[in-house]
């Protein structure tokens, strides 16, 4: 792959080159030597000091100067192009073009569209099929397109929000191909390995064969990731990905809450060559519980998102132990092991100051979300309805056994247990230690690894009923239960029917008892049923999508492909499980692209045998007229140089000075007129190729940037609906000065009134109404229909748009007007409508007033439209507000007042609007009034 985005059009004319070492000999022969005759009288001659000398031979540096002439010669045949495009090679063969559409493509979509454009543009100029295969959708069917069709198929694909599985689109891919046969493939790739890459690799490999294959990647900015966000006990850290080590070292980590407003900003910078970094929120812990969305600063990715709910929440949580503080060792304490397992994700506050239900009573005063009693064992009654009246509220309790629970008849737990404790491996027992089952696939454990070396010397046991094994969410082998737990209303109610230090087990020594702490804390602040709850038949409760992002990282409804998940689902992003939040509002669960120990690494595809290109943004140049016209400067410095040698230009300089001095003041001022004026011929001319190569809809530029951006977006977006709805193909919407462009080529302008604006020139109003005397139909919309004061029409003239509007008219002939009858063509040229709306729904829309039975003197008329379309309409609806659309597909302005179809209502009146002016009034020609009846009918 070259280094330099430079490329030959003809590179064997480079041979060339290979000639230059003979012209440097010829260059450099010396001419023979005179014969030497001796003449006496010449002596006197060799004193006279001679004025001019001509050199015996070229010096070197003027055979290098016609040597580097002689090689851009060269380099000009060849063909240079900088920047060339990056596509296939030319071929009489279809085209299949492999699109990577997932989040990884989405930072640099707008480029790979782009290139996709180009490939199409280069097949329709060979005349060739084209077939666009996006690598996310597997089920779609492959099939050749003209390069229109594919075109307009290319604009709605957008980037998918999760990592895209290509092998499942090579069974697919592998029939097109033996369907089509001969096929030039253009693989546009994001060059990131989302799995199975080597797997799709090969296949591509084998379903390809002996066809052309190129690869493009590289020369667009790398994606970026976040994952395995964690919010710790100093602060919030967050892990940022790139695949290559290549694009921007640093950046900024933004973290916003649910409502979108800004918390904080965190920088992050790569070591050199790393692919991995961390970027840390130094925020307070009320702060950074609020955190609900981490995104990158300037990247436009799902992959750069990461989704917080409340399992990212730092809770406050609450230890009471019920040991007496006198015997109780601080090493081997319960509450020691409790801190240390708790504190990697939750703040502990520990309650060992004051009697345990002091501390407890202290504890529900500060509404902590979960408070863990360590063999605390009698309540009082008040107590225990306090903390019931807690757990219906949502509260999460969690006790551990010990002497004194297993001595107490306490109700707050979540089975009846028996009175006293069981001993196992004693010296007055016969039973031996017990180690753990395998926790439960339906439990809020499952999944967690099962230590061998964890053994129970000591337990309480739980009365055996029917709910118990429902309860049960650990036990030993011997099937006793280890953890039970219940919901009480909206509340967790668990006991762990060990003790929390080492006296009966050593469960808390080991990494599985922190996990199953932080499952608990996970699972606390949620409605759904954690695991088997109280009914054996319950299932665990599943949560609908609430919004999901899409490839660009924007909140969007909920595709109809979405389905529910889980409350503990903890997986990436699918198709059907797409990013964003799943459930209640008040308590989402978050779905992202990314799990937390995913990395993104480099496509390999150096196993395939390929044509490799990259993506580029900067225009191809064609470097022939540089190199040739440096040539010919190098040219001319060689005469100029020989005739300093040769004397010649001297003597000319002292003849014919004044002469030069007056040639060349007269020549001067020619050469720098010239440039300017074949640079403005060459804008026209640019500008009428342009304007008469396709179809266009234009608009008048206004000057104001926010109104024209929105009326380009705005004609851009009726010109991709036209094209899906219609046989109209038109091309990108034109902007247009009256004063200085040609208005003829286009058949309709949307003129924006901007009250405030200065009036157009009175040349540019005579163009103006020269266009719509020769068939043009111009558009005004005042955009102020929402300003308009109640009445009958009379407060809508008087809105300071329509009032700028009339001081544009009183300048133009224009026709009599009326609102549009019910019976005017313009309602039924495509679609049947009844009003005009836009962004607004109450504004007139006007045209010319259809002519009178007794009117005969047509020719009285002014401004009469050709084939009886109206020259002239007048709205005040903002039908380009309604039109304009984002890059990602969204509407840029509000409506209103916002009913469900207005804006679809809006595209089908700028429908109707084109085709009336295309087309004229064939509509209303008595041979469609059946079709238009029976339509009407139904």
């Amino acid at each position: 792959m070259s280094a330099l985005p430079l490329s030959f059009l003809q590179p064997l004319m480079l041979l060339g080159l290979l000639s230059l070492p003979l012209l440097w000999w010829l260059l450099r022969v010396m001419p023979p030597r005179p014969r030497r005759i001796d003449f006496p009288p010449t002596r006197l001659l060799f004193d006279i000091a001679a004025k001019e000398e001509t050199p015996s031979r070229t010096p070197w540096w003027l055979t290098a100067l016609r040597l580097a002439a002689a090689a851009l010669v060269i380099f000009a045949a060849a063909g240079p192009v900088w920047n060339p495009k990056a596509g296939a090679a030319r071929s009489t063969a279809p085209l299949t073009i492999l699109l990577d559409d997932g989040w990884s493509a989405a930072s640099s979509w707008e480029t790979r569209i782009r290139a996709a454009d180009e490939l199409i543009a280069e097949a329709d100029g060979d005349r060739r099929g084209v077939a666009i295969v996006p690598l996310s959708e597997p089920s779609r069917d492959i099939t050749l397109m003209p390069a229109g069709t594919a075109r307009v198929a290319l604009r709605q694909l957008a980037p998918k929000p999760y990592a895209v599985e290509r092998v499942e689109t090579l069974p697919a891919l592998e029939r097109f191909l033996k369907a089509t046969g001969d096929s030039d493939i253009v693989w546009l790739s994001d060059g990131i390995d989302s799995g199975r890459g080597a797997d799709f690799v090969d296949g591509l490999r084998k379903a390809i064969g002996e066809r052309s294959l190129t690869i493009v990647e590289g020369g667009a900015p790398p994606a970026h990731a976040l994952v395995a966000a964690e919010n710790a006990a100093a602060d919030m850290t967050v892990k940022v990905l790139r695949a290559t080590a290549s694009g921007a070292p640093a950046g900024v980590v933004r973290a916003l809450d649910q409502k979108g407003s800004p918390i904080g900003e965190a920088r992050f910078a790569f070591p050199p060559q790393g692919r991995e970094t961390e970027a840390a929120f130094d925020l307070p812990l009320e702060l950074r519980n609020d955190i609900a969305r981490l995104e990158i600063a300037g990247e436009r990715s799902a992959g750069a998102v990461q989704l917080l709910d409340k399992r990212w929440r730092r809770r406050a949580i609450g230890v009471v132990s019920g040991s007496s503080a006198d015997t109780a060792q601080p090493l081997l304490a319960s509450t020691f092991y409790l801190t240390r397992a708790l504190a990697p994700f939750a703040d502990v506050r520990l309650g060992d100051k004051g009697a345990p239900q002091e501390v407890v009573s202290r504890f529900l005063d500060q509404k902590l979300p979960m408070i863990v009693m360590a063999d605390v064992g009698a309540l009082s009654p008040d107590l225990r309805q306090r903390i019931g009246a807690w757990l219906d509220r949502g509260g999460v309790l969690v006790r551990f056994a010990g002497p004194r629970l297993a001595q107490a008849d306490d109700d707050l737990v979540p089975v009846k247990l028996r009175h006293g404790d069981r001993s196992l491996g004693g010296s007055m027992t016969w039973e031996k230690p017990q180690h753990l089952a395998a926790f439960a696939a339906d439990g809020p454990f499952a999944g967690l690894p099962v230590p061998k070396d964890v053994t129970v010397t000591r337990q309480v046991l739980a009365e055996p009923d029917a709910a118990l094994a429902a309860k049960s969410w650990a036990s030993l082998v011997d099937g006793t239960p280890l953890v039970t737990g219940e919901r009480r209303g909206k509340g967790l109610l668990v006991l762990f029917h060990v003790s929390a230090d080492m006296r009966w087990s050593d469960l808390p020594m080991s990494g599985t008892f922190v996990e199953m702490l932080r499952r608990i804390v996970d699972a606390s602040g949620y409605t759904a049923n954690t695991g088997k709850a109280g009914d054996a038949h319950t299932k665990a409760e599943t949560v609908a999508p609430l919004r999901t992002l899409d490839g660009f990282g924007a909140f969007t409804p909920p595709p109809a492909t979405a389905r529910p998940l889980p409350v503990n689902y903890s997986g990436r992003g699918t198709a059907e499980h797409p990013p964003g939040f799943y459930g209640p509002a008040d308590g989402p669960v978050a779905v992202n692209t990314l799990a937390a120990t995913d990395r993104i690494v480099p496509l390999d595809t150096s196993t395939l045998t390929a044509r490799r290109a990259s993506f580029t943004n900067a225009e191809p140049h064609d470097l022939r007229g540089i190199l040739l016209s440096s040539a010919l400067a190098l040219f001319l410095i060689d005469a100029v140089i020989v005739a300093l040698l040769g004397g010649g230009l001297a003597a000319l300089l002292r003849r014919r000075a004044a002469h030069a001095a007056l040639l060349l003041a007269l020549t001067l001022p020619t050469i720098a007129v010239m440039p300017a004026t074949s640079h403005a011929e060459s804008a026209k001319d640019e500008f009428a190729m342009k304007a008469t190569s396709q179809t266009h809809l234009a608009y008048v530029v206004t000057g104001n940037a926010d109104v024209d951006t929105i009326v380009k977006a705005g004609l851009s977006g009726l010109t991709l609906f036209l094209a899906q709805r219609t046989a109209l193909e038109a091309g990108d919407p034109v902007g247009v000065d009256p004063a200085r462009d040609e208005l003829a080529f286009f058949p309709l302008i949307y003129w924006p009134v901007v009250p405030g604006a200065p009036k157009p020139s009175q040349s540019a109003l005579d163009k103006i109404d020269a266009y719509m005397k020769h068939g043009g139909t111009v558009l005004f919309d005042t955009r102020d229909a929402i300003d308009a004061l109640p009445g009958e029409g009379g407060g809508e003239s008087r809105t300071p748009g329509m009032q700028e509007l009339r001081t544009i008219l009183s300048s133009l002939d224009v026709p009599e007007l009326e609102p549009v009858p019910h019976e005017h063509v313009l309602t039924k040229t495509f679609y049947l409508l009844h009003d005009f709306p836009g962004r607004f729904t109450t504004g007139q829309t006007w045209v010319e007033a259809l002519p009178r039975d007794e009117d005969d003197d047509a020719a009285s008329r002014p401004a009469r439209g050709g084939d009886g379309v109206s020259p002239i309409i007048i709205t005040s609806n903002d039908l380009a507000g309604a039109w304009a659309m984002r890059p990602d597909g969204q509407p840029m302005l509000p409506l209103s007042p916002g009913e469900p179809r207005q804006r679809e209502f809006a595209f089908r009146a700028g429908v109707n609007i084109v085709m009336y002016t295309l087309t004229g009034n064939y509509k209303a020609d008595q041979v469609h009034a059946p079709a238009l009846i029976e339509r009407l009918g139904q």
